[in-house]
């Protein structure tokens, strides 16, 4: 049996990068997946976000090997979208036991001042409105549960670089820190754990998308110097999920509050 049979737990983020890493990894535990995912571009964004076709992928590779998940297009800024995934979630898998908040964008871009208002909107509002609409859910199920946010090493640290959308970014992923503690302090009595995890730099697209690695290339901050103290440039995704899935399942049944880095050292250099 796996750590989390039979759990329901809603990733948002679902269709691609660290999300889709989770979905799998947590369904190879027995978690019975709630998968949502915007499909769709946001304007200040570089590279490509998800798209319908890779939510369908997901979801036939998950059921493929036997697992349970409910895939649907929803956007994080937008608190409706959410509380109808889990409304049908309630109906087709029972009640909600976990939350990863992974949805997130990086617009580390010159020349595009609205990316300040994406990234906030995405990655500090949209972690809100996730944990906002699953609260009542855990709450009325009574039976505890865990919410995870994956924020970043730029939610412990200050960098990002000059832009609107890198001041932004790590403004953004610090402000999920403070959602977690304070969430974490208010949920405790009902028995629901809230933690953060911030990885280094991570082998997905938005990391080695070439418009971003020509950010960081050209930035003095950022490039001035070998990121982690291990001797390793970005982890693989599944490192970040096996956190993820620590943190959720019973193992960590009295960790809560805690900023968790899986960043091959690189807060601590800083």
């Amino acid at each position: 049996m796996g750590r989390l049979q039979d759990k329901v737990v809603l990733v948002t983020g679902a269709a691609g990068g660290l999300g889709r890493t989770h979905c799998q990894r947590l369904a190879e535990e027995g978690a019975s997946i709630v998968a949502v995912d915007i499909c769709r571009q946001i304007d200040s964004v570089p590279y490509p976000l998800s798209t319908p076709a890779e939510l369908k992928d997901l979801v036939d590779e998950i059921e493929g090997i036997g697992g349970r998940i409910m895939g649907r297009e929803g956007d994080v800024r937008d608190p409706s979208s959410l509380r109808q995934a889990l409304d049908e979630a309630d109906q087709e898998f029972g009640p909600l036991f976990g939350v990863v908040a992974n949805a997130g964008i990086a617009s580390m871009v010159h020349g595009k001042p609205q990316a300040w208002q994406d990234v906030i909107d995405v990655n500090l509002t949209g972690v809100y409105n996730t944990i906002e609409a699953a609260i009542p859910r855990m709450v009325a199920a009574g039976q505890g549960g865990s919410i995870v946010i994956v924020s970043s090493t730029a939610g412990l640290s200050g960098i990002g670089g000059a832009s609107a959308g890198g001041l932004s970014y790590s403004a953004s992923k610090h402000g999920v820190v403070g959602l977690m503690r304070t969430y974490a302090n208010n949920l405790a009595p009902e028995w629901i754990r809230v933690n953060s995890v911030h990885p280094t730099g991570v082998a997905t697209r938005m990391t080695t998308d070439n418009t971003i690695m020509e950010f960081v290339a050209n930035d003095p901050v950022l490039s001035r110097e070998q990121p982690n103290a291990m001797p390793v440039l970005a982890v693989e995704a599944v490192d970040v999920s096996n956190a993820v899935l620590w943190l959720l399942s019973d193992e960590a049944r009295y960790v809560t509050g805690v900023t968790l880095p899986v960043d091959a050292g690189f807060v601590n250099r800083r």
